[in-house]
């Protein structure tokens, strides 16, 4: 098995989590792809990395109290390339990532955006690390450290993130005498929320921003709480409704199975499991996040759903009918891997665990679902795993209060501008992101075939499997909408002289 799949595994297993011994899986924001499901003659050389240079930020710990330990400072990874930028003499301008829930590594590698069009906009690109991930660890400590201590961890906020971000911005701006430079903020998923959030907290310092695939109305009462796994089974469905019956089917047989005497070993057998199955819990878990992750990241020119799918209906079975399809189907999708489903693994703390326990919380459940069993979101479970693991209360309410979301249109229509809300219907997280323009410069750009963040994925130079004709142009009016931006600040910039 190759790093990239074990990497794969890790992250949904991570997301897997116990209430009262029940396997609830709860996707992740990540817009990180898994490699192996792209061609790799067609992958964006790593060697890109090479022009970006790596720099420190000495950042504060606490932006928003002035006690002594809130002085202290930390190291803030960010990165810098300046190959294309115009200068500051003539205020070029500067786009930033928001790094999210991840490190920051691969981060000039995936998000092509930025560098496809930093030419023609002669633009800096700047990446920004965000606290508690990566190399960006308060205090000196290792992530597990200050993930374990309650008073370090209580510093690790989107709120506190965003202060981050405009501080290293406006660090940039100064060193390079480019205080007149327009900002635009690029971020996706979780990102992309923070993207949005930067512009509506900080207009002074983002002239705009592109927030892809964010769900920034899955919070509260605003979207049904099954919207997510309602748009995986449409997703499947569309792509083939005897695979997407079969998968239905199949939840049932599983449970039918392992009732058995000998059923845990037979469905060991049947899955080919790196280790023999405890419960058909832990199978159920490992196929629920198999297709949700398909689902998510349904990009071209591999469409992991299609794949999923061939290999369920193409299944040549008729001993354990049904399993049988359904093994066939994660064969298809992890091709030559030498087993699956519970691969011995190092399991480490999640960051995201925490957010969603502190202010992150997102209600996502299954309540009536044509492919999926019932498993509702109930606050007070989840209230009592995060009381449990961290010590700590979730706050539901909190980031609506803080940010905004109830009434998001009738808001941001005087409130805000220059944001893009990008989101592809195939996307599982589209069903709770802004859909439908706001303003002349609130605007949602939306694809029927998009998945999550493919937008701000490099563009393919590869002539065999060339971006879909929907996607260049997705990408085409986002770049067009930009750059009026920017148009209309430089217009603002020389009447103000």
């Amino acid at each position: 098995m190759t790093p990239s799949r074990l990497s794969f595994i890790i992250s949904f297993i991570l997301s897997v989590t116990s209430i009262y011994g029940q396997k609830i899986y709860i996707p992740t924001l990540t817009l990180q792809l898994e490699d192996f499901l792209r061609d790799p003659e067609s992958a964006v050389s790593a060697s890109i990395t090479d022009n970006f240079e790596t720099f420190f930020f000495d950042q504060t710990l606490d932006h928003f109290s002035y006690t002594p330990q809130s002085y202290a400072t930390f190291k803030q990874r960010y990165f810098i390339d300046s190959r294309y930028w115009g200068g500051a003499n003539s205020s070029a301008p500067i786009f930033v990532y928001l790094g999210a829930e991840s490190s920051l590594d691969g981060a000039p590698t995936l998000i092509g955006f930025l560098r496809d069009n930093a030419a023609q906009f002669k633009a800096l690109l700047v990446y920004i690390e965000h606290r508690y991930y990566g190399q960006s660890i308060p205090l000196g400590m290792s992530f597990e450290e200050a993930l374990e201590n309650a008073d370090i961890r209580g510093y690790f906020s989107s709120a506190q993130a965003l202060a981050d971000y405009v501080a290293v911005i406006m660090h940039v701006k100064r060193e390079r005498n480019a205080i007149k430079s327009p900002v635009i903020v690029v971020g996706g998923s979780y990102g992309g929320m923070l993207a949005l959030w930067l512009r509506l907290k900080y207009p002074h310092v983002a002239l705009g921003a592109l927030a892809s695939s964010a769900p920034v109305l899955y919070f509260e009462d605003i979207t049904p709480q099954d919207a997510y796994y309602s748009v995986v089974a449409k997703d499947f469905k569309e792509t083939s409704e005897t695979c997407h019956q079969a998968i239905a089917n199949s939840w049932s047989e599983i449970d039918r199975v392992a009732k058995e005497l000998d059923g845990l070993s037979n469905l060991s057998k049947i899955f080919n499991t790196c280790r023999p199955l405890e419960s058909g819990a832990t199978l159920k878990s490992f196929l629920k996040g198999l297709y949700t992750k398909a689902a998510q990241h349904d990009n071209p020119p591999t469409y992991p759903v299609r794949l999923i799918c061939k290999g369920i209906d193409g299944a040549n079975t008729t001993e354990n009918d049904i399993l049988g399809k359904i093994s066939a189907g994660v064969v298809a999708y992890y091709w030559n891997s030498t087993c699956y489903v519970n691969p011995l693994l190092p399991v480490t703390p999640s960051g995201w665990s925490w957010q969603k326990c502190s202010e992150m919380v997102m209600p996502l459940g299954i309540t009536k679902n044509s492919m999926f069993p019932p498993a509702p979101f109930v606050l007070d479970d989840f209230t009592e795993y995060c009381r449990c693991k961290y010590g700590v209360v979730p706050r539901p309410h909190w980031v609506t209060t803080h940010y905004g979301g109830h009434d998001i249109e009738l808001i941001l229509r005087r409130f805000g501008s220059n944001i893009i809300f990008s989101n592809g219907r195939r996307d599982p997280w589209s069903g709770a992101g802004v859909r439908e323009n706001i303003s002349e410069s609130i605007i949602a750009v939306i694809t029927d075939q998009g998945s999550h963040c493919v937008d701000i994925y490099p563009e393919s130079q590869d002539p065999r499997y060339p971006d879909p004709d929907w996607l260049v142009k997705q990408r085409k009016t986002e770049v067009e909408i930009i750059k009026g931006w920017i148009d209309q600040y430089y217009a603002d910039l020389r009447a103000s002289k």
